[in-house]
Order: structure tokens, then C-alpha cells, then sequence
């Protein structure tokens, strides 16, 4: 029974290490107040967010979610490179929507909490996403098709070996 135990409590310290360093969007494993924050841009409904020093009203952090993407960020208190004027870190990423969990490997340093405001804003809409790298494979463009076969019309191949009805 004891070695049972001991083999759980073993599993259990392996598996919060290995989950040290990962995040979930939405909030920690068991969300709190106080969390990370996660902001969907969608074709209707194109984000911005900002992170301002409230002390100078200057603008410490922005990026524009593309349209289909997530932000997710996170506030880590004390880990900042100036204890006065930034004492805090930010890491954020930008993810896929959908996106379940990962690794927040961006950082910039901002100042506290007392010290600084969130905004989001919403772009103007509608924005498209952009097209999938897998796209520019395709070949039921316009631009992809043979002269003959778009609207413009053009010379039809002259080959014997195949039959065109028109």
C-alpha cells in the first residue's frame, strides 16, 4: 500500500513539472480571479490590445490580433528588469482560435498592477483572414486557369487527342 502511494505522490510531482511551464488559455488549470486573459479576433469583431502606464498614459505594450487568432496574456508579478518604473512581466502569445494550451514565450516588461490599464479595441470590420500557405496550391482561381477557360475567352488547345464540346 505504502509503495502505491508513494508511486502516486511520484506521478503527481513528474506531472506538475512537466506542466510548470505550459498554459491554458482562459485562466490556469483552475481558473482564479486575477488569471491570464484571452482575446479572440474574428472577421466581425477585429481586436487590438493595448497595455498602458496609467502614471504617463504611455502605451507599453500593443499588437493587433489578426483576424483567426488568439492573444492570450498573463502578468508575473516581480519578474520585471526595473523594480520601480517596470517591475512586472507580460508574456503573451498569439495563437490559433481554438487553441487550448501552450507556452507563453513572448515577454515585455510593464509596470504593476496599480500602475497599468488593459484596453482592447475593436478594429474596423469586417477584416478577412489571410489565406492558408495550402492556397496557393489551388487551381480554381481565375488567375490559375488556362485563357480559353475564364470569362475573357481565348484560343482553345488544338489537340487531336482530346475531345472539347462546346
Amino acid at each position: 500500500m505504502r509503495t502505491w502511494i508513494a508511486g502516486l505522490c511520484a506521478m503527481g510531482l513528474i506531472g506538475m513539472g512537466l506542466l510548470g511551464g505550459c498554459h491554458r488559455p482562459q485562466g490556469a488549470l483552475i481558473p482564479y480571479p486575477g488569471g491570464s486573459l484571452t482575446y479572440h479576433s474574428t472577421e466581425d469583431r477585429p481586436k487590438s490590445v493595448e497595455v498602458v502606464d496609467t502614471r504617463t498614459d504611455e502605451v507599453v505594450f500593443a499588437i493587433d490580433i489578426p483576424v483567426g487568432k488568439q492573444l492570450s496574456i498573463t502578468f508575473q508579478k516581480d519578474a520585471g528588469d526595473d523594480p520601480v518604473y517596470r517591475p512586472d512581466l507580460l508574456r503573451y502569445e498569439v495563437w490559433d482560435i481554438g487553441t487550448r494550451y501552450g507556452r507563453l514565450r513572448n515577454t515585455v516588461t510593464v509596470p504593476n498592477s496599480h500602475s497599468r490599464r488593459v484596453d482592447m479595441h475593436l478594429r474596423e470590420s469586417p477584416e478577412y483572414a489571410d489565406y492558408p500557405p495550402e492556397h496557393r496550391y489551388r487551381t480554381d482561381e481565375d488567375d490559375d486557369r488556362p485563357e480559353w477557360w475564364t470569362e475573357r475567352g481565348g484560343e482553345q488547345p488544338d489537340d487531336p487527342g482530346r475531345t472539347i464540346y462546346h
